[in-house]
């Protein structure tokens, strides 16, 4: 039996993490998969791939939905896509290196809801802290145990 290696799919529109992504997917010999509505330049390098949806709400989100496998892995901070990406069995990470799991996507649907009722009714205003440089180290770490997991996985 041969061994399916995961793939990395990227909810790529606004990303803070794509070269992070890349680089990690490089030195596990894993193919990425970036999705988007558009604004992601193309690649030469065969183990990095650009898919560019039609503009529309969830295009993206489908088609990662669609085509992602289990014990594939999902980056995104979009916590509807996180949960539709569990119940395929993939694993997710948030940009932030937060990783979505079947345990932790209730409340982040939840408390997602809630923020957005708290914002509509006006008692709360923003949306997300903005990405620190901590952010983007814990994502790489993250990243890179999930990937070998994932791989280990992959070859049971």
């Amino acid at each position: 039996m041969s061994e399916m290696r995961p793939t990395i799919f990227v909810d790529a529109d606004a990303c803070p993490v794509k070269d992070e992504a890349k680089r990690v997917a490089e030195r596990l010999g894993l193919v990425v998969v970036f999705v988007s509505n558009g604004g992601v330049r193309p690649s030469r390098d065969p183990m990095v791939k650009v898919v560019v949806v039609p503009a529309g709400a969830d295009a993206a989100d489908d088609w990662i939905v669609d085509e992602a496998q289990p014990n594939d892995i999902v980056l995104t901070a979009d916590i509807p896509l996180a949960s539709r990406a569990i119940d395929k069995g993939c694993h997710v990470l948030g940009f932030t290196g937060k990783p979505f799991t079947p345990a932790s996507i209730g409340m982040a649907l939840a408390m997602r809801d809630l923020k957005q009722h708290l914002r509509e009714t006006g008692e709360i205003s923003g949306f997300n802290s903005g990405y620190r440089p901590a952010d983007r180290s814990a994502f790489l770490a993250a990243l890179d145990t999930l990937g070998r997991k994932a791989i280990a996985a992959a070859g049971k």
